[in-house]
Formats: structure tokens, C-alpha cells, sequence
């Protein structure tokens, strides 16, 4: 099936969204809100099957949502396909390029946060990008603590490495309201999120001090 055209308003929000996390900019910069970052998209939700050719393109054939997520957010420098839009969102992955667009769901209640930790620098963040956004700390050893305020449930104790964007991504339940604690170097930060529909995928406030 051959993809829909977008209109020209849809291209535009897509082109937001590509620009929103792909700039460092000073510590001191606030984090948006939600209504100040990229909009959720109109388009459709598509099948596996409509969203096959633009997959085959980019080598990501055969994998669902979170399979996609998982790969592109690990892949840096130059292998990153930057013409490609993959915006995580809670519950879905926008994946576009050019006129395509399409939108795989996530499933079984996950969610995904994708963290990168800084000192001296970070940049705007609300959606994750998975081909755009760069942290500071790449290929840093980080502790990562993210436990439930509700229950005081521990859902990540673990010691992990930064990605080459310098991120570092969790999957977590949704609807939860958790705290974050990012500890690297005798340094630590933490920040307070949550998984609902309302919530980041991209956590760019936790500074280290």
C-alpha cells in the first residue's frame, strides 16, 4: 500500500518536531511544557503493512514499535538516519520521512523515558527524538534509580552506560508517578515524572552537582 501524502500543516508539525531536540543550549534554559512542545500529530495509525517500505528503507523491516525505539536510540554519529523522524510519544511512535508518516502503537502498557543526565549543558526536550537529540554525558557509566511515589516501588536500580546521543532509555509501566535519580562521578540529580498521556518521553532536567 502506497503511503498517504501529508498536508502541509501535518509537514510543518513534523518538522517541529525534528527541530525541538536537536540543539545544546545553556543549563539555564527552562524545560517546556507540554503545550509548548511539538503537538501530537493527526495521522492516521498505520499497520504493519503500510508502514513496511518506509521500515525496508531505513533497515528497520520486521521490527515493531518498541524494537524500533530500542535500535534507533542506541545508534549515533553518522549511522543516524537524520531524515528520519521517530518521535516517541506516550504510547505510539511517529515514524515519518519526506511526505510518509505513520504511527506504530506501543503496547502492553509500556512507556518510554529516555534520560540524559548533564552537567554543564543540556538542550529542550519533551518528546524524545530517536535520530535527533545528543545529551552531553555520551558513553558515561550512570546509576539510574526510578522508583513509584505511590508505593514506593523500586522500577530501575541499575548501573548502565549512555548511549552515543547521551541518552539512556527505560521502559516503564504507564500511569506512574515516579522519581528519577541519576548518580555519575560523586555527582547525582534527580527530576519527577510521570508515564500517563500527558507525560515526557525525553528527560533533559536532571542536572549533576
Amino acid at each position: 500500500m502506497n503511503p498517504r501524502v501529508l498536508t502541509a500543516a501535518l509537514t510543518l508539525v513534523v518538522g517541529a518536531t525534528i527541530s525541538g531536540c536537536s540543539t545544546a543550549t545553556p543549563a539555564s534554559t527552562p524545560s517546556p511544557s507540554p503545550a509548548a512542545s511539538a503537538s501530537q500529530p493527526g495521522g492516521r495509525e498505520s499497520g504493519q503493512s503500510d508502514v513496511e517500505p518506509l521500515l525496508a528503507e531505513y533497515g528497520l523491516e520486521g521490527m515493531d514499535a518498541v524494537q524500533i525505539v530500542d535500535h534507533l536510540d542506541q545508534v549515533g554519529g553518522a549511522e543516524r538516519p537524520a531524515d528520519l523522524v521517530a518521535s516517541v510519544r506516550p504510547g505510539s511512535l511517529l515514524l515519518g520521512s519526506g511526505a510518509q508518516q505513520h504511527s506504530l502503537p506501543i503496547e502492553d502498557d509500556r512507556f518510554y523515558l529516555s534520560v540524559a543526565p548533564y552537567v554543564d549543558q543540556t538542550h529542550e526536550c519533551f518528546h524524545h527524538s530517536l535520530t535527533t537529540c545528543t545529551g552531553e554525558l555520551q558513553g558515561e557509566e550512570v546509576h539510574v534509580t526510578i522508583v513509584d511515589m505511590a508505593d514506593g516501588r523500586v522500577l530501575v536500580d541499575d548501573t548502565r552506560t549512555t548511549f552515543a546521543n547521551g541518552f539512556v532509555g527505560f521502559w516503564l509501566p504507564r500511569d506512574v508517578d515516579a522519581r528519577v535519580e541519576v548518580h555519575h562521578g560523586g555527582k547525582q540529580g534527580h527530576a519527577r515524572i510521570r508515564t500517563d498521556a500527558d507525560g515526557p518521553t525525553c528527560l533533559t532536567t536532571v542536572q549533576l552537582t
